[in-house]
């Protein structure tokens, strides 16, 4: 069936229902004298009248009648199938890649997840762990996460998390047999556990601040990993002394499988944010996920 007859059997059966050539008009935002030149243009085609015209009203006639309930069911289901469409649209659903450490999955992402994807079954979240300055718009990534004051200004930024700091810690075996350090200086005489960050190449140096003033100093140790986890997890094991996320260690201090030193002397970073291009057009999938990992102060 041609667009100009489905247009035509649409125009019939609003009339039709409407009794009207006036309100079907208005229904289907045409004028009353095109609709009446297509309803009959429709009845020469077929050869038979399909309505009856008074001066008070329209009626259907009985072969009117008989296409109206014939064709009436299929319309509705298009209706009924063009709604569902929408709602698919609308519908959270699709992959969202996440360029992300993963300590921050640790985090920010693990707390809220099992009840996210229980929300939208049709989402999968993939992440990518990546300690480097990935550019999300060339990877093709949705989103990435990093300390606020590290974000490009053309991306939007979406907090995630309050501020916080890298504390210095070390299982109570190793410092069993190793003096705790009272002053950074006395980092020298230890194993520091490291990291080295992919982008720069180069080892972290721990950044402390005494006083008002900012420092940092590169620590020698037989140790250097690319992931926290794995700095963590040496330094429980009694390897020597990580400079790790607080908030990473805070379950081990407590637990006592840690001693957090030097806490005076560590600064406070601007929190993390989530990042992502600044796009017209979200999808809903995306959307609902910045919306569920959106800081909140307590």
């Amino acid at each position: 069936m041609t667009k100009s007859k489905m247009n035509d059997l649409h125009a019939f059966l609003i009339v039709a229902q409407e009794k009207s050539f006036t309100k079907a008009a208005a229904r289907l935002g045409v004028t009353p004298s095109a609709l009446s030149h297509t309803i009959r243009l429709l009845e020469e085609r077929l050869g038979i009248r399909l309505l009856a015209r008074t001066t008070r009203n329209v009626s259907a006639t009985e072969a009117g009648e008989q296409l109206m309930n014939a064709i009436s069911p299929l319309f509705e289901q298009i209706d009924a199938e063009l709604n569902a469409l929408g709602e698919l649209r609308d519908k959270p659903r699709g992959t969202i890649r996440l360029s992300c450490t993963d300590d921050q999955i640790e985090l920010y992402i693990r707390p809220m997840l099992k009840e996210f994807l229980q929300q939208y079954p049709d989402i999968t979240l993939e992440m990518y762990v990546d300690y480097g300055f990935t550019n999300v718009v060339e990877e093709r990534f949705d989103a990435g996460i990093r300390i606020g004051d590290e974000i490009n200004k053309d991306m939007i930024a979406v907090r995630i998390g309050p501020n916080w700091r890298l504390i210095a810690v070390g299982s109570p075996s190793y410092f069993e047999s190793s003096p705790k350090p009272l002053i950074p200086d006395n980092l020298i005489q230890h194993q520091c556990i490291n990291i080295r960050h992919r982008a720069a190449g180069i080892i972290y140096a721990w950044e402390f601040e005494h006083e008002g003033r900012a420092f940092s100093m590169k620590l020698d140790g037989q140790l250097v990993f690319n992931s926290t986890l794995h700095q963590l997890n040496a330094a429980l094991d009694g390897m020597g002394i990580a400079y790790i996320p607080e908030h990473l260690a805070e379950p081990y201090i407590t637990s006592g499988k840690l001693q957090a030193v030097l806490t005076d002397y560590s600064p406070y970073f601007e929190g993390f944010h989530l990042y992502y291009p600044n796009r017209r057009q979200s999808s809903p999938a995306f959307m609902a996920f910045v919306e569920a990992i959106r800081y909140r102060a307590k």
